[in-house]
């Protein structure tokens, strides 16, 4: 069996695993028995957003207190002619970096998570809104 066919098979397999099944449950072995794996609710993103929020201005503020005395103990010791200093000064760098990566990752999952609650928020209006439209057809047509 050459390379694309078996690549074909195992993208065909696949497909059909993962295909859209409507108003049916997965074949055995598929699943968790149809309970919900994950359900998120929107004050639970909240909290988690707000926690992100909170450690960021904690991390911003509390983060880079070292820094100074760092950078500055790093000057006095290669001006003194120790090697130690450009060492000092590489993990003078290398903290402000990884703190820098922190505070981002910690900024997008806050926002992000912002804006999941916020459109969660839309979506659920929108479906209660065309949901209100149907029922409302229903009536008519008793």
């Amino acid at each position: 069996m050459t390379f694309e066919q078996e690549w074909a098979e195992l993208r065909a397999a696949a497909a059909k695993r993962t295909a859209l099944q409507t108003n049916s449950v997965p074949a055995a072995g598929g699943g968790g028995g149809g309970e919900k794996d994950l359900v998120v609710n929107r004050d639970d993103l909240g909290a988690i957003g707000n926690d992100a929020y909170d450690l960021l201005g904690r991390l911003a503020k509390e983060g880079d207190i070292a820094r100074s005395s760092t950078f500055d103990a790093a000057t006095a010791l290669t001006n003194g002619n120790f090697v130690s200093g450009s060492a000092v000064l590489k993990v003078h760098d290398f903290w402000r970096t990884h703190l820098k990566t922190l505070l981002d990752a910690c900024a997008q999952i806050s926002n992000h998570l912002d804006y999941s609650k916020a459109q969660h928020a839309k979506n659920e209006a929108k479906i209660e809104g065309d949901l209100m439209r149907i029922s409302v057809l229903t009536e008519y047509m008793k």
